[in-house]
């Protein structure tokens, strides 16, 4: 199976994904450093994406997922997977893609996409990215954390959530 770990910039997807992934020893993907240097450019420069920007970027990740299925390992990723039709292009790279969406106020993500100094993604696509955010829907495989949580309580609700899911697939 396959974990991706999504939300909106500062909802805490890398701290939660590489939380589980120390605990659980599962390869991970940062899906911003799969990004162009042309995305990078215009996120820093306070321009959104748009979806011919990300189709390219979400192709790589969903081959890099499929790697991880042909050697058979499961695997964690932390990207934003913002639209359903993200999604769709991420579960293109294998079977049994899970998301873990890291979900709550938009007032608490911009606290803390103000209090960050070492990322691309300036506090002010906050606003872009949560009226792209479409939520899981009921037919996708996965779970909702509320990020009002510790960091802590958050790695152990997904490490959970993953441990859970790996043992209805089989793995």
């Amino acid at each position: 199976m396959h974990f991706v770990f999504m939300g909106v910039s500062g909802s805490g997807k890398s701290t939660a994904a590489l939380g589980a992934v120390k605990r659980l020893g599962l390869p991970f993907a940062e899906a911003d450093a799969f990004h162009p240097e042309a995305n990078i450019a215009k996120m820093a420069a306070g321009t959104p994406l748009d979806d011919a920007d990300r189709r390219p970027w979400l192709e790589s990740l969903a081959e890099w997922i499929g790697e991880r299925e042909r050697a058979g390992e499961s695997s964690v990723m932390a990207c934003s997977a913002l639209k359903r039709s993200y999604r769709d292009i991420l579960r293109g790279g294998a079977p049994g893609v899970f998301f873990i969406h890291l979900h709550g106020s938009t007032d608490l993500i911009a606290e803390r996409l103000r209090a960050r100094s070492d990322h691309f993604m300036p506090s002010s696509l906050l606003n872009s990215q949560a009226s792209t955010l479409e939520p899981l829907g009921p037919d996708e495989e996965g779970v909702v954390l509320d990020i009002a949580h510790t960091p802590d309580e958050l790695v152990e609700e997904s490490a959970r959530a993953i441990t859970s899911a790996l043992g209805r697939s089989g793995r």
